[in-house]
């Protein structure tokens, strides 16, 4: 089918909406860490089943340890780091502002893919990282009361942001690795990239676990299993996220260039400012909407240009 990784990426768009607003509420219900506790529980439950109904094994099989390697490589950054630093920026600066400092994401993921993999990199994606950065600029700086301009967001939710953006794309890269090792006719084609999600979130709840265990104990997890609401927010955000939402963005890749579709993906910043306004009442300006359309297109020319 034609486009088909277009089409996938675009959905994983809407999914990851849907995945950063029940996330900002999830954070805040239940802390950072027992949420992610429990969506790399849930994503892990999720996946046993599919490889069962599909493959008649609750586990994946038939990957070489190279190739698991590297998928446990990429949860460990993308889930463990990235998603600890965005579900923190979450907390503090709220969804939207952090899905805008995603789209510095790709960018990221190219500049990883240039260093390991050897995908050229020309004076265009120089520009467009700047067209990026420029659009995100225009929606979190403003002036400040002593200087011209200042931030309009605290500088650690800001500096989370970042790192989580960073950390998407290295991991994106990770897996892409990963499943470039899977060999072939071991499964069906479109069932590797939830293999490697799998062991994604293998690494993504043991890190998460350690961390809620020295950080926090194992009392708010518990306190989290009798909590039906933030169960239901947990399950919800685990299957636009790291169930279909990871899955299928893993599955693009297969099918278009990373490129394009991290690009498509990138599209969260603009379709979450309505869902935001109506469930935050975070206020809307043209600064801001601006702002993000600039970013968005900053990541179009990075790998269209």
């Amino acid at each position: 089918m034609n486009y088909l990784g277009e089409l996938i990426s675009i959905g994983v768009a809407f999914s990851w909406t849907a995945t950063a607003l029940l996330s900002e509420f999830g954070s805040k219900r239940l802390g950072n860490l027992t949420l992610n506790v429990l969506r790399m529980g849930l994503a892990l439950l999720f996946a046993m089943l599919m490889f069962w109904v599909v493959m008649g094994s609750p586990l994946p099989a038939g990957g070489t340890m190279e190739a698991y390697g590297w998928m446990l490589l990429s949860g460990l950054v993308g889930y463990v780091i990235g998603d600890f630093c965005l579900f923190q920026c979450y907390i503090i600066i709220g969804s939207r502002y952090g899905q805008l400092f995603m789209t510095l994401a790709p960018p990221a993921a190219a500049i990883m893919a240039w260093m390991t993999l050897g995908q050229e990199m020309n004076p265009m994606s120089i520009l467009a990282m700047l067209v990026t950065l420029v659009g995100i600029s225009i929606s979190v700086l403003g002036r400040g009361e002593h200087h011209k301009v200042s931030l309009k967001l605290p500088l650690n939710g800001v500096l989370y942001a970042v790192a989580a953006a960073l950390c998407q794309g290295i991991g994106l890269v990770l897996s892409k690795i990963g499943m470039d090792h899977y060999p072939t006719g071991t499964m069906p084609e479109w069932l590797v990239p939830f293999s490697a999600n799998f062991f994604r979130c293998v690494a993504g709840i043991v890190g998460f676990g350690i961390l809620l265990y020295v950080r926090e104990g194992l009392t708010p997890l518990r306190e989290a299993l009798h909590d039906k609401k933030g169960l239901t927010v947990a399950t919800a955000t685990t299957i636009f996220g790291p169930f279909v939402g990871v899955g299928f963005s893993l599955m693009a890749v297969q099918y278009t260039e990373a490129g394009i579709a991290s690009t498509l993906m990138a599209l969260t910043p603009i379709i979450i400012i309505l869902p935001s306004y109506w469930l935050f009442h975070q206020k809307i300006t043209w600064k801001a909407v601006v702002g993000a359309v600039i970013s968005v297109i900053g990541v179009s020319l990075f790998f269209l240009g």
